[in-house]
């Protein structure tokens, strides 16, 4: 099975292609100015060369849904759905938490907690045992002192941009902190592969990002 990958919820605008579960191609940038829109679908038909297919090869697009920026969410939400439409194919979506955090699964930690920057001290997290099992589910959480004491006693990694936001206000001694990690489309493949066999498709005419919360702009003068 062929599969397109989006993952535009954070800095790091990011296509990956597939066959099953092996990696074909993956084209992602880091950038400081969100550069979804100009750079996206560039990066699919780079993908799309590296990989040695045609669009009409793939079989499906999985997007990373969030949650995340919303700009981000909603440039390559549209993205998908356009392919979706113009190919007649179904469309996936996966948690954007469980992307950043696949990587980490089964090393050395108790307890893996991504988690991105909202606003001000909140944070989007989820909470993962070091197997890869949710523990906690994705929530917008205010961080104070006392934000997961429950795991004090336990090797933890906080990884994601929200993870600088948690280094400086929780205590936890055995707790690290990568906070220059980023969801990639390269990790969206594992659980991606898993919901085109089990055929959970996403509704494409309905379909909206997890934005978790509502957007709240900010009002010109």
């Amino acid at each position: 099975m062929k599969i397109l990958y989006l993952e535009t919820s954070s800095k790091n605008c990011s296509v990956a292609i597939s066959d099953g579960e092996k990696l074909l191609c993956l084209c992602e940038e880091i950038s400081e100015n969100y550069k979804q829109s100009e750079s996206l679908h560039t990066f699919v038909e780079w993908a799309l060369e590296g990989a040695q297919l045609n669009l009409t090869d793939i079989e499906a697009v999985c997007l990373g849904k969030g949650p995340g920026s919303y700009t981000g969410l909603r440039i390559g939400a549209a993205s998908a759905k356009g392919f979706c439409f113009g190919l007649n194919i179904p469309l996936l979506a996966v948690n954007s938490l469980d992307a950043l955090a696949e990587p980490y699964f089964k090393t050395q930690y108790d307890y893996i907690i991504p988690m991105v920057d909202a606003r001000r001290m909140e944070v989007y997290a989820k909470v993962f045992d070091g197997q890869g099992n949710e523990i906690a589910p994705t929530a917008a959480i205010i961080l104070n002192e006392n934000s997961f004491l429950e795991y004090q006693n336990s090797t933890i990694l906080f990884v994601g941009d929200g993870a600088k936001k948690a280094q400086e206000s929780l205590y936890l001694p055995q707790g690290e902190f990568h906070a220059e990690a980023y969801p990639s489309a390269q990790h969206l493949i594992r659980k991606g592969v898993l919901a085109f066999r089990d055929q959970n498709f996403e509704d494409v005419a309905y379909f909206e990002p997890f934005y978790l919360k509502n957007f709240h702009g900010v009002k010109k003068k």
